[in-house]
């Protein structure tokens, strides 16, 4: 079995993009929404590499690319075994991308529907200075806990609701603060195991349950902590705050992955970018820090 790429492709030529062109022929008017058309798949590539370049989904598409080209070029030499085995794993390829890549679909579909519209406008400007207090606040909570070496979770809630994750822990709906973070997290207190979820720029509950991380790739030295900071960070877009409770050590989790170790002021930088501002200009000061 062959799938001549190059017929398919003649016919598609003659049947779509011929047939097009003598459309706007004939009719002038159809360039405009041809233009609007072609702006509009432009922005949606871009959007799409831009969201998925920071992913594990990266590393998918540049594989699916290879195998696409490799499969056409076989077309081409009439390698007709190697031919229908390239098309045989792209047929079953879909279903593969869906069942591994399950967390980055759901978490695309999900960014589809929040707010970033008004953000990128800066029409909630009132809301990202507030949220900047509340990262200097976790920032200090996170050093004082780091020079105690008590464990800490804390988790920053952005565009991805995580109300599941917020009802298995313990309602608070208080202000953000560092002396409130602080206790917490003090050891044989109630509150002191599970996360701390901050949303709408209070701290919803504490004691939250997060989804562990079960990646082969994670450093095996890592305890519960950081893989179920590594987990939430996956299945959402929240970024996580963690303090070692064995080494009094700071990282943060965001996109499903560690970055560790990480001094206080280059800690405010990474949160300020990525939930404030949401630029990606952290990517090369979270280089210098190294990543797990």
């Amino acid at each position: 079995m062959q799938i001549d790429l190059g017929m398919n492709w003649e016919n598609f030529y003659k049947e779509n993009i011929i047939s097009y062109i003598k459309t706007l022929q004939e009719n002038p008017f159809e360039l405009i929404t041809f233009i609007i058309d072609i702006a509009l798949v432009i922005f949606l590539v871009y959007c799409f590499f831009r969201m998925v370049k920071e992913s594990r989904a990266w590393q998918l598409i540049k594989g699916i690319a290879l195998l696409v080209i490799t499969t056409w070029i076989s077309g081409l030499l009439n390698l007709k075994i190697l031919n229908w085995i390239l098309t045989g794993i792209m047929n079953w390829g879909v279903i593969a991308i869906i069942v591994l890549f399950q967390p980055e679909l759901r978490r695309a579909l999900e960014q589809l529907g929040t707010n970033k519209i008004t953000k990128f406008f800066g029409i909630d400007k009132d809301v990202s200075a507030k949220t900047k207090e509340d990262i200097y606040k976790a920032v200090i909570a996170a050093t004082e806990l780091s020079k105690a070496k008590t464990g800490a979770l804390i988790v920053f809630e952005r565009d991805i609701k995580i109300q599941d994750i917020i009802a298995t822990g313990v309602p608070m709906d208080a202000e953000v603060s560092p002396q409130l973070l602080v206790n917490i997290f003090e050891p044989k207190t109630p509150l002191h195991d599970g996360a701390v979820v901050i949303s709408g720029n209070k701290i919803a509950a504490a004691a939250c349950v997060l989804p562990l991380a079960d990646d082969k790739d994670i450093a095996k030295e890592l305890g519960t902590r950081h893989r179920a900071a590594i987990g939430i960070s996956k299945e959402s877009d929240s970024i996580v705050i963690i303090v070692s409770e064995e080494t009094g050590k700071i990282s943060v989790a965001k996109d499903g992955t560690l970055i560790a170790d990480v001094r206080e002021d280059v800690l405010k930088k990474i949160l300020i970018s990525n939930i404030v501002t949401k630029r990606f200009t952290v990517e090369k000061k979270e280089r210098k820090v190294g990543k797990i």
